[in-house]
């Protein structure tokens, strides 16, 4: 009963955390914008013709949103990913998606200089680049999943995702060598991350993958829980470990591979937000674990996001340098206190 009224208590303090940082995330920027008047034009009081409104609607608010959803998303798929393979060190990359959704950015942008008889357009949106990675990541999930179904050794499942994603990174190394330096320039910018490029469509479609990841996730917290304790234990208490891994690994896939074809590859927060969950809430428990990640994952990115606006400037750093710059040093601070990390 003590430990529900804490958990209760926590969620209720991570909540209120939540929200604060949402609307600090919204109110900076380059054009800083006044707490009042981002209350009145998000509840529709006023200011509708204001320069402040469209900047809200059409930029910063879905800038949020999507803060929430990748930092959320990656975090709950480093956790499947640690939990499935039990290795502290496993994140939403392992399995080869990122690279897959890499190469498939790689071949859009690249490809199109390299092979210009092949592909007969050369001018594309963001829409069509997300697509492009879309279609990369789930060809390298559909790949792991067809050698999931031969290989009962996880950790072999493990080194073999690794691989995919070493042969799909040395295609894009191939690209890279033989492109123009514009088209090379134009991936790496793609690489650095961003959230502030996703139109209110393509935050729907990155909003349904990730509520089918979450729901698929929750459905398996019992298989995830006796997971902890090895593959032979949950045998003993009649988990069908094959389905299992399947739903794992697509809840992984539809998280990482929505977010890293829309957002781009986005690094370290879902293989270090849930060792710093671990700590604050001292439990492996899925049920407690699962929320946990997604709300501390969205204000994480929320931080890295409203640091990297470098709010006052038109200047915006790369995101992925601002999660490992800021996140890094915590993490290792948390695991310094522990004299043993909880797992």
């Amino acid at each position: 009963m003590f430990k529900q009224t804490t958990y209760s208590l926590q969620f209720i303090l991570l909540l209120i955390l939540l929200i604060v940082c949402l609307f600090i995330n919204i109110c900076l920027g380059s054009v800083a914008i006044p707490l009042a008047d981002t209350f009145k034009i998000i509840f529709g009081s006023t200011l509708k013709e204001s320069s402040s409104y469209y900047i809200i609607w059409e930029y910063r608010l879905p800038k949020a949103i999507t803060a929430v959803m990748v930092g959320g998303g990656l975090s709950l798929s480093g956790l499947l990913m640690q939990t499935l393979f039990r290795n502290p060190l496993a994140g939403p990359y392992v399995l080869g998606i990122s690279s897959g959704a890499s190469l498939g950015a790689a071949i859009l942008i690249m490809g199109t200089s390299l092979f210009s008889a092949v592909f007969s357009f050369s001018a594309f949106n963001d829409f069509t680049l997300a697509i492009a990675s879309s279609l990369g990541s789930f060809l390298v999930l559909f790949l792991v999943l067809i050698v999931a179904a031969k290989v009962k050794d996880t950790m072999a499942l493990l080194i073999i995702g690794l691989m995919f994603g070493s042969i799909t990174a040395a295609i894009v190394s191939v690209l890279s060598y033989f492109t123009k330096a514009e088209k090379l320039q134009q991936y790496i910018f793609w690489s650095f991350g961003s959230l502030g490029n996703l139109s209110w469509l393509q935050l729907s479609i990155v909003a349904l993958c990730t509520v089918l990841g979450i729901t698929l996730s929750i459905v398996s917290i019992k298989p995830l829980n006796a997971l902890l304790l090895g593959e032979n234990y949950a045998k003993s208490l009649g988990i069908a470990l094959k389905k299992s891994r399947y739903i794992i690994i697509v809840a992984t896939g539809l998280l990482a591979g929505s977010i890293t074809a829309f957002a781009g590859p986005i690094a370290f927060v879902g293989l270090a937000v849930p060792h710093i969950t671990k700590q604050i809430f001292h439990t492996t428990d899925h049920k407690i674990q699962i929320p946990a990640v997604l709300i501390c994952g969205a204000i994480l990115m929320l931080l890295c996001d409203t640091i990297a606006q470098l709010p006052g400037y038109m200047s915006v750093l790369p995101i992925n340098a601002i999660t490992s710059i800021f996140g890094a040093p915590v993490v290792i601070w948390l695991l310094l206190r522990k004299r043993k990390m909880i797992f």
